[in-house]
């Protein structure tokens, strides 16, 4: 009788809470489409009243750019998630594992060789060149011995200072550092109907992350207890870290990099909610896109009616709180 009447108060928390997340998501998607050097009244909108010149802002500028703050905020957070899984260490996400660089250095490639090429070879090659990344930083890993947490970061941090270089020096060669500067910057300023739709495969790739969530957290106990329960380690890991390369190509393309996002995120929802990715993975997503529309809206308010670049604000606050995460150990997902 008692376990009974705990299951239901324990749902009955969980439906609550997950009430609040989604009310906080729409209130933070109303303020992001309310805010805005041009004038639009919301009121009038949903009476029909509104000028035509307001619904083009509307619907061409505001509501792209609060879909795209929310795809892209929940699919990086999903996609820290998954490198922090499966590479059993709770300080590995896109950004401290060189991934992000490698996306970058393939953007880089597509301008050199082919400068016309359309948005979509530009996507797959930063994916590819996200996969390469992500395959080189785990073959230095087995090449390490992992009795320090901060190792893994480490050497993810030291490769993608290596490429990073890599790509500016090829950039400076090629007279394109202000375009590199550009695509490497997070910013949603230019964000437009048309120009984000991208996006949307990142956030495919973070259902498909759910729906697989049950096999990832099995291969994150380790390759000797995922083989032992029958689970191909090598294949899982290779869907996780394709999500993964698949989600930070297609976000660096439209908007740039957010470091350390998929980093704190993660960190903060599994202290509360636990590293079962079946149960993680909603809460890490709606912290994401939470996050991303939270200093989007500061970025936006601070100098207003200018804008600070997003990926600037995201920096700043992620490495301090990355910082703060060194020093008190981490989180459970460990070597």
């Amino acid at each position: 009788m008692s376990t009974a009447l705990d299951t239901r108060t324990r749902s009955g928390r969980a439906l609550t809470a997950l009430g609040l997340a989604v009310l906080s998501l729409l209130v933070l998607s109303v303020l992001s489409v309310s805010v805005g050097v041009a004038e639009v009244d919301l009121r009038e909108l949903l009476r029909g009243d509104a000028s035509e010149r307001a619904r083009e802002i509307m619907l061409v500028s505001r509501v792209p750019r609060t879909l795209a703050l929310l795809l892209t905020g929940a699919s990086l957070a999903v996609a820290g998630l998954i490198m922090q899984l499966l590479t059993r260490n709770g300080f590995v996400e896109p950004s401290t594992a060189g991934t992000m660089e490698f996306a970058s250095l393939g953007l880089l490639g597509v301008a050199l060789v082919s400068p016309a090429a359309p948005l979509s070879a530009r996507m797959l090659a930063g994916t590819a060149a996200a996969l390469l990344g992500t395959w080189v930083f785990l073959r230095l890993l087995d090449q390490i011995p992992r009795t320090d947490i901060l190792m893994v970061p480490l050497v993810g941090l030291v490769l993608g200072g290596v490429v990073a270089a890599l790509t500016t020096f090829l950039a400076y060669r090629a007279d394109l550092l202000q375009s590199l500067g550009a695509w490497t910057t997070g910013d949603f300023s230019a964000v437009l109907a048309g120009r984000y739709e991208l996006l949307w495969l990142a956030g495919a790739a973070a259902v498909v992350a759910l729906i697989t969530a049950d096999r990832l957290t099995v291969a994150g106990m380790g390759e000797s207890v995922a083989t032992g329960l029958g689970l191909d380690h090598r294949r899982v890991l290779a869907l996780g870290m394709s999500l993964a390369a698949v989600i930070t190509a297609t976000t660096v393309v439209t908007v740039g990099m957010l470091p350390f996002l998929g980093l704190v995120v993660p960190n903060l929802v599994v202290r509360v909610v636990g590293s079962n990715a079946r149960r993680t993975v909603p809460w890490v997503a709606a912290g994401g896109a939470a996050a991303v529309l939270v200093c989007d809206l500061l970025a936006r308010t601070i100098r207003y009616p200018y804008e600070l670049p997003i990926g600037t604000l995201v920096g700043v606050i992620g490495g301090i709180a990355f910082l703060a995460l060194l020093l008190h150990g981490g989180r459970g997902v460990r070597s």
